[in-house]
């Protein structure tokens, strides 16, 4: 490898980065394909709804695509230099027309033309040779060093326009982002997502008043590094929180913005960023879930609909004409899943109240965090396409998620994205178990935030149950 392709490779990964006594229980009720369905508060609570703004969803997609939302990176020459003619798998014109789907061609405050990231890094992914705009990026690294990258990509523009020279104007804000959070969000393993924790770091950089950039960090920044699976975004319109602990209130345009802090400048950007992101959020809303490449086996799939409707919808909704989501957060002690999520990254008490007092918590379409004991149900639209699955990507497949007995501890997969890496049998990657750990494609459950307890309520299926229920979570 030249050390022209070298440079490129950091470049390009650089670019990527931007998860008592004993009384009667009360009872919430819901309805439930004709059948209420009675859960006990102690373990269930219901999340209510906030209001959401209206957009133009065909105006969303094309601030989504083209949108100047982070507006400081590599200038378009020299990233157009070493990547030639791209794929143009967005269709899009002009010189994005040979700019990765992931990155985006903007004009930076100074009017020179740059190529950053945007929102489709985490939130695209392609399965089966498709590109499919929403689903959660589950192949991606963060797992690198991000300060050893950026550093190469300084040298790079140093040496090619020199510190003084309008392009390194235009890419100084995006590289200091970088350096804040290098340090803060390196995973253990390929495929999670530390998204959580570079908000957190951002925030330690930015006046929460007016969204200017403080060279000194002002919060604390804890080491732990607790990963995510990137959720797919067809299942927002359903949900009455975001993230998978539900802490995310209020106005969701405005909670989604926090991508700016990476290039942050103040509160005007932020302003207009929050007018435009209305418009991305109706575009999320409009998303279906893919439906499934194959043949689904219509005995099978009905008979696994009435085990779903009586053993899974309580709390992860029902399906169909008549379709209902209940919005529940169950606790940890009721779930069982790996705790370290819900008092890590947006848990700790010093951001939450940081965010809570900030600029995106005030005025008409103000956004909040509330800390809960647990982690939300999700709808399962599309759930074939979403492994791996639990919040933090720890287990394969659906078979396996249904069955704990056979989830591997230490497991590998290609992170490749053809239809033969993906196991149409059990739902989910093609993996194989490993005996020991040491490499970053190596899932290891053993480690803290990456372990795969929890959610047993598939283990008293037989064989033949767990087959039905699988075919049937295909349809869905």
């Amino acid at each position: 490898m030249g050390t022209k392709d070298y440079i490129l490779l950091t470049f390009l990964f650089t670019l990527l980065f931007l998860s008592s006594c004993k009384k009667k229980s009360p009872i919430y009720s819901e309805s439930i394909d004709e059948t209420i369905v009675e859960v006990p508060l102690e373990k269930f609570k219901f999340i209510p709804p906030s209001s959401q703004r209206n957009g133009d969803a065909d105006a969303g997609y094309e601030y989504l695509i083209y949108g100047d939302y982070i507006d400081s990176g590599v200038p378009v020459d020299l990233y157009l230099g070493f990547t030639g003619q791209g794929s143009n798998r967005l269709n899009r014109t002009g010189d994005n027309t040979n700019v990765r789907y992931s990155e985006t061609a903007v004009t930076a405050p100074n009017g020179l033309r740059v190529v950053s990231a945007n929102c489709l890094t985490c939130h695209s992914q392609t399965l089966n040779g498709q590109l499919v705009v929403g689903l959660g990026n589950a192949i991606t690294d963060y797992s690198a060093d991000q300060a050893t990258n950026i550093n190469l990509v300084d040298q790079t523009i140093t040496l090619l326009y020199g510190q003084n020279s309008a392009e390194w104007e235009a890419y100084e804000s995006y590289s200091r982002g970088i350096h804040a959070i290098a340090d803060h969000v390196q995973t253990e393993v390929r495929g999670v997502n530390s998204a959580d924790k570079l908000a957190v770091s951002l925030a330690s950089h930015i006046n929460k008043h007016d969204l200017t950039w403080l060279e000194e960090p002002q919060l604390p920044i804890a080491d732990e590094v607790i990963p995510t699976d990137v959720p797919a975004w067809w299942l927002l319109k359903k949900k009455n929180a975001m993230f998978y602990s539900g802490l995310g209130r209020g106005d969701f345009a405005r909670i989604m913005i926090a991508s700016n802090g990476l290039a942050t400048s103040d509160s005007t950007k932020a302003r207009e960023i929050d007018n435009n992101f209305d418009d991305v959020l109706a575009y999320i809303f409009s998303l279906e879930a893919p439906v499934y490449p194959k043949v689904i086996d219509a005995t099978r799939a009905l008979a696994g609909e009435n085990l779903f409707n009586a053993k899974c919808a309580t709390c992860h909704g029902s399906y169909g004409e008549n379709e209902t989501y209940p919005n529940l957060l169950v606790t940890i002690e009721e779930v069982g899943t790996d705790p370290y999520l819900v008092s890590s990254n947006f848990g700790y008490s010093y951001f939450v109240e940081w965010y809570n007092s900030s600029w995106f918590s005030q005025g008409e379409n103000a956004a909040y965090l509330k800390v809960e004991n647990g982690y939300m149900a999700p709808p399962l639209d599309g759930i074939w396409a979403t492994a791996p699955y639990l919040h933090n990507g720890s287990i394969p497949t659906l078979e396996d998620l249904l069955n704990s007995s056979q989830r591997p501890e230490k497991w590998k997969r290609s992170f490749g994205t053809a239809a033969s890496e993906y196991d149409n049998e059990k739902v989910g990657w093609e993996y194989t178990v490993e005996s020991i750990s040491g490499s970053s494609l190596i899932y290891n459950t053993t480690l803290p935030g990456y372990g795969n307890q929890g959610h047993t309520y598939g283990d008293d299926l037989t064989e033949e149950e767990r087959k039905n229920l699988i075919e049937y979570m295909k349809t869905l």
